[in-house]
């Protein structure tokens, strides 16, 4: 009779609906070369993903990210260092190599004929990794590795393409050379090799763990020096990015304390705030803020300069910029009067407007999207569809039915749920075909659940 402590190994036991070793090896080979097809697809993955961070469109990205092949040399790459298979590992990194440079002109050259060349949020948001970039690309790196030795390989490896985020650090990279800005290439560039080196180790424990054949048996001393040559570079790469954490820990903490100051100062009394702008980089650090109608005499300037320690916010000036127009509060006064008497009715009219509004989809924008990732699908239309689950509750669903002259593949279908899930923020989608033109049989459909 099995006892409790072997049930719970029972159930994390990772050698159920494992695949033939030797097969995955195979499997995992075949997939780390970038020539011919895999080129022209990461090529064109690179230009998607540029367009998605110029235009700053998170959907478009994630597109690019499912059809990716950057993970094959990666995941090589660990496999190669778990199985001291040295010929896998050098012909993955090589064709890292080749993928990476082939990544940054392509990106380069989008960016430098490209005539907007505004720094959006997207761009932004990758020149600053921290150790949860880290912890993300680890984890993600083990899902790959675990979903990659499965007899049934599932749909995590879209996801894990998605959350640790290759490509758009690479355009980034790429976007620092065209413009010539070295903190925007050196900072998208350590993120990329941030995701590269974690998935690649996280992969090499997954290989360990799992017992993989060795290719070739080490003596203890050449084994002792992998391990080192792996402890070294982790270290390297993680320093700097517990440094940017606490950066970013500082930050918020400073923020918040800002956010105290403000509403216990101004905004609890009733004083109107316009603008507010917080400079954390500089020394001393500075925040402006701007009011409605209030005006601050310079002694009052300085007390509240003073107060500012009560809050726990040092080394920091406080700066009011005053309102030069002669604005009456009764602007305000009125505002707030109006606001107390709407009736309960206007109320709730206002709400369903809100609600329809946040059931409407733009179809237009969506397909446009759509057909940069699918060049097949000619026509869509997108709404939401109440599905009775039983007697005492309903469920809301977006519907997508789209035309095609053929039906799109199954791992199309997988990644364009993927897609409409992340870019509709919607848990579950239903995907539906209807052909061109008109049969007699009943219409093919391709029902897509994820529950």
């Amino acid at each position: 009779m099995k006892t409790l402590i072997d049930k719970l190994l029972d159930y994390i036991n990772l050698n159920k609906g494992e695949d033939d070793k030797y097969r995955v090896l195979e499997n995992v080979r075949s997939n780390i070369s970038f020539r011919g097809a895999n080129l022209w697809i990461l090529a064109c993955a690179i230009v998607i993903a540029s367009i998605g961070l110029n235009v700053n469109s998170a959907a478009v990205i994630i597109g690019a990210m499912l059809i990716s092949p950057l993970m094959g040399p990666i995941i090589g790459a660990g496999f190669g260092l778990g199985v001291f298979d040295f010929d896998l590992l050098k012909r993955s990194l090589k064709n890292l190599l080749v993928a990476t440079l082939v990544g940054l002109i392509v990106s380069a050259i989008y960016f430098y004929i490209s005539p907007f060349k505004e720094t959006q949020p997207e761009l932004l948001s990758r020149t600053s990794p921290n150790i949860y970039d880290i912890l993300i690309a680890f984890a993600g790196g083990i899902v790959g590795a675990i979903a990659i030795t499965r007899v049934e390989k599932g749909n995590p490896i879209p996801g894990v393409a998605i959350a640790t985020a290759l490509m758009p650090p690479l355009c980034t990279a790429g976007y620092g050379l065209a413009v010539g800005s070295m903190r925007f290439f050196f900072g998208a560039i350590y993120l990329y090799s941030i995701n590269c080196v974690f998935i690649c180790i996280s992969t090499f424990f997954i290989v360990t763990f799992l017992k993989y054949p060795k290719k070739k048996q080490l003596d203890e001393r050449t084994e002792k020096r992998v391990k080192y040559i792996i402890t070294s570079l982790i270290t390297i790469l993680i320093l700097p990015s517990i440094y940017f954490a606490y950066q970013l820990f500082e930050q918020k903490n400073y923020q918040h304390q800002i956010d105290v100051f403000i509403e216990s100062e101004f905004s609890s009394k009733g004083v109107a705030i316009l603008y507010k702008k917080t400079k954390f980089n500089e020394n001393p650090k500075k925040l402006e803020l701007g009011f409605l109608s209030k005006k601050f005499s310079d002694s009052q300037i300085k007390a509240f300069n003073a107060k500012l320690k009560d809050y726990q916010i040092p080394n920091t000036k406080l700066t009011v910029i005053q309102d030069t127009t002669d604005l009456k509060t009764d602007i305000l006064n009125e505002i707030k009067f109006n606001k107390s008497v709407l009736s309960e009715k206007d109320v709730s009219i206002l709400k369903l407007k809100k609600q329809i509004e946040a059931d409407k989809y733009d179809n237009k924008n969506l397909l446009n999207e759509i057909r940069i990732l699918f060049p097949e699908v000619q026509n869509i239309a997108v709404s939401n569809h109440v599905f009775n689950e039983n007697t005492d509750s309903t469920a809301v669903v977006p519907v997508l039915i789209y035309q095609s002259k053929t039906p799109l593949k199954e791992e199309n279908i997988q990644k364009l749920t993927f897609w409409l899930e992340k870019r509709l923020a919607k848990s579950e989608i239903e995907l539906y075909r209807q052909p061109l033109k008109p049969v007699k049989k009943v219409n093919e459909q391709a029902v897509v659940k994820n529950k």
